[in-house]
Order: structure tokens, then sequence, then C-alpha cells
């Protein structure tokens, strides 16, 4: 499809970025399903496992290996919806900011993605919810009041989400900079393969910043989606949570999140640009 097709910041460009946030965002996270699982089961308890592939081996022997993609629709449905919002937004945003204050940089990176990933998690939260009910309900259990208090977790959600989000575009688009900056060439000189290479390399550096400055929201996202005692504020249920796990309680699992939100967000950098290239669209970043 030739750029001709689709012009700059028109709608069809941004209906295009926004069909491209869903085909980086459902897969992906769908995809790490199995490490995810293991470590939403060891943020609400950390003796379940002895580490992540003995969590994966644990549950595929007692469970099944289909257990291992426990949540998988929910999951699909909740992030492409949230991808669609993310990044489709951010790019109207960093339009917007950028027109307004006459140029591109740090400051509107960081008000894009915040903005957009506000609005992003108000489709995710509800599925969010329900997989980490299914998730974290072990067998022979089952799940109860699936649908019960799928918002109960919105405002940890955007404590998780909306730094991560910033984070990720910020980094990614200064770091894609900066690899640009010392390469021979311009960016435009480079064919596909290498301008995608270079969305993955700048996506899984920036995806493990994401994972770090995350991690403690993540974790109280799980423990309260998982345990909410009925006529409980979210303020006493955060509350009752971090007494009980303490401070080092808040970083459980991190390991594991490191290496899932690299791969994950240098993942869907990729898809995200190649559809981009096959739209006849740019790379992001300069």
């Amino acid at each position: 499809m030739s750029s001709d097709h689709i012009e700059l910041y028109s709608r069809k460009y941004y209906s295009t970025c926004a069909l491209g946030g869903f085909l980086a965002c459902a897969p992906t996270h769908s995809l790490v399903l199995p490490l995810d699982l293991v470590k939403c089961r060891l943020q609400v308890d950390k003796t379940l496992y002895k580490g992540n592939l003995d969590g994966i081996k644990t549950i595929a022997k007692k469970e099944g290996a289909r257990a291992l993609y426990s949540g998988f629709l929910p999951t699909f449905i909740g992030y492409g919806l949230q991808g669609t919002g993310k990044y489709g937004f951010y790019e109207v945003f960093k339009k917007k900011f950028s027109d307004y204050t006459g140029h591109t940089g740090v400051g509107v990176y960081l008000a894009s993605s915040a903005c957009a990933e506000f609005l992003a998690d108000l489709a995710l939260c509800p599925f969010e919810a329900m997989k980490v009910k299914i998730q974290t309900t072990l067998p022979p259990a089952t799940p109860k009041n699936l649908y019960k208090g799928l918002y109960s977790g919105l405002v940890p959600l955007w404590f998780r989400q909306i730094p991560y989000t910033m984070v990720k575009f910020t980094t990614f688009e200064k770091i894609v900079s900066m690899i640009y900056s010392f390469l021979p060439k311009q960016k435009s000189q480079y064919n596909k393969l290498q301008q995608t290479g270079v969305s993955f390399l700048g996506g899984y550096i920036a995806g493990i910043f994401c994972a770090v400055i995350s991690h403690p929201a993540d974790v109280l996202v799980s423990k309260i989606n998982n345990d909410t005692r009925p006529g409980e504020s979210l303020g006493q249920a955060v509350g009752r949570h971090y007494k009980k796990m303490g401070f080092k309680g808040l970083w459980n699992g991190l390991g594991i999140r490191i290496v899932m939100i690299g791969t994950l967000t240098g993942c869907q950098w990729l898809l995200y640009d190649s559809f981009k290239l096959m739209s006849g669209l740019p790379t992001t970043g300069n």
C-alpha cells in the first residue's frame, strides 16, 4: 500500500494506528500468559512455587497444559482494546500537544502517553479483573463473582499502567532516536527489516524500565482483584494487603516480569511498526 493512500494525521491515519495497537497488544499479552499466570499467583502467594520454571511445570502437571493459558479470552479482548486506545490516542495527543507547544520532546511524550493510557484503561479494567480472578483461583475451586467489582481495581490499574505507558513511549522514542544518532545513515536510508529491528531493540530496553517502575502497583492489582472483602474500600484493601506483605512484598515476581515485559514490549513495537510500514506509514520515532 502506498503512503499516498493515507494522509498523515488524517482520520484514516489515526484509525490505522489504533488497529496497529490492537494487533500489537492482543496476541503478545496472550502469548506470554504462562509467565503472567505464574507471576500473578506468586504475587498472591509467594510460597506456591519455587520459581518461574517450577511454577509452569507444576501447573502443567497438576492442572494440565491447557491451564497455562487460563484467562486467555479476557486477556485477548482486554489488552486488544487497551492497545487500540493506547496507541491510537497516543498519536492523537502527540500531534495535538506538539502543535500546541510548537515542539516535540519528552514533555509531549509523557503527557500524550499518560492521557492515552488513562482512557485505554477504562476498556481494559473489567477484563483485567476477570483475568486475575481466573488466574489466581486455584483448582478445585472455581472463580466466584466473576463479573462483580469489575472496576474495583481501576485506580491501582491507573497507578500501574499510566507510569508504565509514560515510560514505555517516552523511553522508546528517546532510545530509538539515540540508536539512529549513532548509526552512519539516516533512518530513511535503512530498509524495513532494519527499521523494525531498531523498533524491537528500543521496545525491549523500554520494557525493562516499564517493568520496574510499575511493579508495585501490579502486585496490588493482583492482590485486590483476588481478595477484596465485602464493604471494604479501596484504601482499606490496599492498607490491609500492604500491612500483610510489607514493602518487600511489593516486589514479588519482579524477575519474571522483567523478562515478560521486556519481551512483550519489544514484540509490540515490532508488530506495531511493521503494521505501519505495511500500511504505507513511517515507523515511530525519529
